[in-house]
């Protein structure tokens, strides 16, 4: 099975999925041997970004109707322990390029590391689809 069929998203542009995946330490090390390499950083922040809005607007629909209650719920489901089950389940671990430091460390399994590698696949399909695909796939993924 694809990254992209566990992930229930086919990418137009592969290239930012491989953006998403890709971590700075293996990025550096790419650049060392004068290859073109992007990392995910950027599309973190951004991915961060699009999943708030994704939830609060998933949580209004689904029927919350007080600002406390959509916090409470919100903030729960955007915990780093609750977003690295969630890339842990989809098994994004094993696509997440890493440096030799990081692969050595075992980092893939790292909730951090899996948190932050969703939110930056969450910003490339935003990038790749538009706010219709990024909510459909994250509807999926968090059953909202």
């Amino acid at each position: 099975m694809t990254i992209e069929e566990t992930l229930g998203y086919s990418f137009k542009n592969a290239a930012y999925l491989d953006r998403a995946l890709t971590r700075k330490a293996y990025a550096n090390e790419q650049k060392q041997q004068h290859k073109d390499c992007e990392d995910q950083e950027i599309y973190r922040t951004l991915g961060d970004a699009v999943l708030k809005l994704v939830l609060v607007d998933l949580l209004i629909r689904s029927g919350c109707d007080t600002r406390d209650d959509i916090t409470l719920k919100k903030k729960d489901l955007e915990r780093e322990e609750k977003l690295a089950e969630f890339g842990r389940n989809l098994g994004i671990g094993q696509a997440i390029k890493l440096g030799v430091g990081e692969k050595k460390q075992r980092a893939s399994e790292e909730p951090k590391v899996l948190a932050e590698t969703l939110e930056a696949i969450i910003a490339a399909i935003y990038l790749d689809g538009g706010f219709e695909s990024a909510k459909e796939t994250i509807s999926k993924w968090f059953r909202i």
